[in-house]
């Protein structure tokens, strides 16, 4: 484990690079039994700095370990050509899901604001969305359906039928069914806490975040909401504080009665009276992820619980600098975590491909 402790007393700093690197091993592995190098197109249509620094990244993440990639610049990308923000980037995401060559898609944003990005994030073939950001797979996290025959994508979504963590003896997809994809930076974080110790391996599959208190800053449809949901399926209490709410999630529990059609997953209520304000929940969260894309933002470190566990997840810091005066164990950023939980989607859409050639139904 990749930690280092300046001063005696204070929590260890845990970096992804460490993390990233038993991920990196498994994808290179994984890549190694391919028959071809899946091949991931990233859409740039920003003048955004960061946005291209990303597409940067990827692009030498995936030379690294052996992918194709191919990135596709349109709109205000392309400088010198006279065009807007976002212009082109429709056809653009249209092109790569016909063209059978390409794996897996992801587009850079934010492009033209929360809405009409949206829209976008649902124009890219679920059989190729890298990012989990489709309504099929934002529809399997939310009922905590976490294997799934690849046809399903291809109907409607209601109709989706799949296992849950309380039906699956373990995380190894049943024949003929693959893992749901999941978006990927919450999924990056759940990966970092589970490396870190705080899901408990002894405990039954999808219950191992049980008797952990969790505290998530931000609901954002990106990070925050799909995290909270992830944690609390697994058996975690998680408060979900935003800008002018706090909600409480819990885990349904099980039925194995019930003739619902719909699979047991999280429950969402406001929180108890005594949890109405981020210092209460603060005090009992044995682990705080934050991902508030605001440079003048800090969680203060005298509202922390002894020995809590803290995840930075913005670029800014949301933690002050004293944070492992209180945090047994703090993770800066979860970026190299991500990009390799990325791939590894990419991956399993390749997967899709395959299981659906077999069954004879095809991805499309």
């Amino acid at each position: 484990m990749s930690t280092s402790t300046s001063v005696s007393g204070k929590g260890l700093l845990l970096k992804a690079d460490s993390i990233a690197a038993t991920f990196r091993d498994d994808v290179e592995k994984t890549l190694g039994n391919c028959s071809h190098a899946p091949k991931l197109v990233g859409i740039l249509s920003t003048s955004s700095s960061p946005s291209r620094t990303y597409a940067e990244f990827t692009r030498k993440q995936c030379e690294s370990l052996g992918f194709k990639f191919e990135l596709k610049e349109t709109g205000a990308a392309l400088p010198n050509e006279g065009l807007g923000e976002g212009e082109g980037v429709e056809e653009a995401i249209m092109e790569a899901n016909e063209d059978d060559s390409v794996d897996g898609v992801m587009v850079y944003f934010p492009i033209f604001g929360p809405q009409q990005d949206h829209y976008l994030q649902q124009l890219v073939s679920p059989y190729k969305d890298v990012e989990g950001l489709h309504v099929k797979f934002h529809y399997n996290l939310y009922h905590n359906i976490r294997f799934i025959s690849p046809s399903s994508l291809s109907i409607p979504t209601a109709s989706a039928t799949g296992l849950t963590g309380n039906e699956a003896e373990n995380d190894i997809p049943p024949p003929g069914m693959v893992k749901s994809i999941l978006p990927c930076t919450p999924l990056a974080i759940v990966k970092c806490l589970e490396y870190a110790g705080v899901y408990n391996k002894i405990l039954p599959y999808g219950d191992r975040a049980y008797g952990k208190t969790v505290v998530v800053v931000n609901r954002s449809e990106v990070v925050g909401r799909p995290l909270a949901a992830l944690l609390s399926n697994d058996g975690a209490r998680v408060f979900s504080v935003d800008i002018d709410s706090i909600q409480e999630y819990t885990k349904r529990p099980s039925d194995p009665d019930s003739s619902r059609k719909y699979h047991p997953r999280h429950i969402v209520r406001p929180p108890p009276e005594a949890y109405n304000t981020l210092e209460a929940c603060l005090a009992v969260a044995d682990v705080i992820v934050s991902a508030v894309p605001n440079a003048t933002y800090k969680i203060s470190t005298a509202w922390l619980k002894d020995g809590c566990v803290c995840v930075n997840v913005a670029a800014e810091k949301n933690f002050e600098k004293d944070v492992r005066d209180k945090a047994s164990l703090y993770i800066p950023a979860v970026g190299k975590v991500t990009i390799l939980m990325l791939l590894r989607n990419l991956l399993r859409l390749q997967q899709y491909k395959n299981v659906s050639s077999t069954a004879g139904s095809p991805a499309q």
